[in-house]
């Protein structure tokens, strides 16, 4: 039960990822990086402490009282973080919401899963799984096998990519996904943004005595009821203070470079609605946090959590690709290679779940 409740949370945060973008084509009349700071304020300053107030009490005094190696570690696994999100925007705007949240999100998944594992098989740390237990047991070796379909369905949706490419170069562009697709650059800054995006579980564990202690306060006012659901929006708040101070600089500079600082008080544009879209982007896009959260309470913070909130948001935002007609244009054969890509996330979800059930 404990693990079906954890995918049930990683799935529903994944919906949450690979869903956050699409409230941002809604947005009018303002550049990229006027878009993506606003909706961003709400992702990694405003939402985080409310959820933390919401959910654990007096969370400021646990962010206070952690040493400050702790502290200066995990802000600057958030400052790296940062950088991938925002390359991981160029990269979903370059090769469209599917393929480039397939390709970046793929190899966050890889590195944020097999990193910490390598990393505690030689500084060994009470509940953490290493790449020893990974490779040594039979529920370690299901997960793996789970990663390695996923790896696959990734590079299926690839080679999609590539097919697309060359079809649409052969074909009158008419939309404006297509106009912006070039893979090359976007193959460079997925890459890039896929690494650096898994500095966000490095956060996680960077700022895990956080976790633990507001963990450790709950249950001590809850006896016998398990773990506490919540216990990382407390480590979100110093991790996305790390995300907030890389993307607040470079969307100044954008808009000191391009100009476009009258964006924030243009008259001609719907303002409301567009800050109500920023708003519900940047909080869609913290629930994906909120709701891993959830689910590695169930499953802990080992590979398994993180691969299946990777894996769901691939799943979903390829979905969202297919709605929103990015393949639109493309040979029967190049859709049904995302099908296939599609179809070969959902099995390695599947085998990671079942990993986790026969683990004991």
């Amino acid at each position: 039960m404990q693990a079906i409740l954890g995918v049930l949370f990683h799935f529903i945060g994944g919906f949450a990822s690979g869903s956050f973008y699409i409230p941002y084509k809604k947005v009018k009349g303002w550049s990229w990086e006027t878009y993506w700071l606003i909706g961003g304020l709400f992702s990694w300053l405003i939402i985080p402490p409310l959820a933390a107030w919401i959910t654990i009490p007096d969370f400021t005094g646990i962010i206070a009282e952690a040493g400050g190696s702790t502290l200066a570690l995990t802000y600057f696994f958030g400052l790296l973080w940062g950088i991938g999100g925002l390359t991981y925007g160029l990269g979903v705007r370059y090769l469209g919401v599917s393929l480039g949240s397939s390709i970046i999100l793929g190899l966050c998944m890889v590195f944020g899963a097999l990193i910490p594992a390598i990393y505690y098989q030689y500084n060994p740390d009470l509940g953490k799984d290493t790449i020893g237990m990974l490779t040594g047991t039979n529920w370690g070796l299901t997960i793996l096998a789970g990663l390695l379909v996923c790896i696959v369905g990734i590079i299926w949706c690839g080679k999609a990519g590539m097919q697309k490419e060359k079809q649409l170069t052969a074909i009158t562009i008419t939309n404006s996904i297509s106009q912006e697709f070039r893979f090359g650059i976007g193959l460079l800054v997925s890459i890039v943004s896929g690494i650096l995006s898994a500095c966000f579980n490095f956060g996680l564990e960077a700022g895990k005595p956080m976790a633990i202690e507001a963990n450790e306060i709950w249950k001590a006012v809850h006896p016998g009821e398990g773990e506490f659901l919540f216990q990382n929006n407390v480590t979100y708040v110093v991790v996305l203070w790390g995300g907030l101070t890389t993307n607040l600089i470079w969307c100044l500079y954008l808009n000191f470079r391009n100009k476009s600082f009258g964006d924030y008080t243009k008259k001609q544009v719907p303002v409301i609605k567009n800050l109500l879209f920023c708003a519900l982007a940047g909080t869609t896009w913290f629930l994906q946090f909120f709701f891993y959260g959830m689910g590695e309470s169930k499953l802990g913070n080992g590979p398994s959590s993180w691969i299946l909130h990777m894996a769901f948001i691939i799943l979903v935002a390829n979905a969202w690709g297919l709605i929103l007609k990015e393949w639109k244009g493309v040979s029967s054969a190049t859709r049904r290679n995302v099908v296939v890509g599609i179809f070969l996330i959902i099995l390695s979800v599947l085998i990671v779940g079942y990993g986790n059930s026969i683990r004991t």
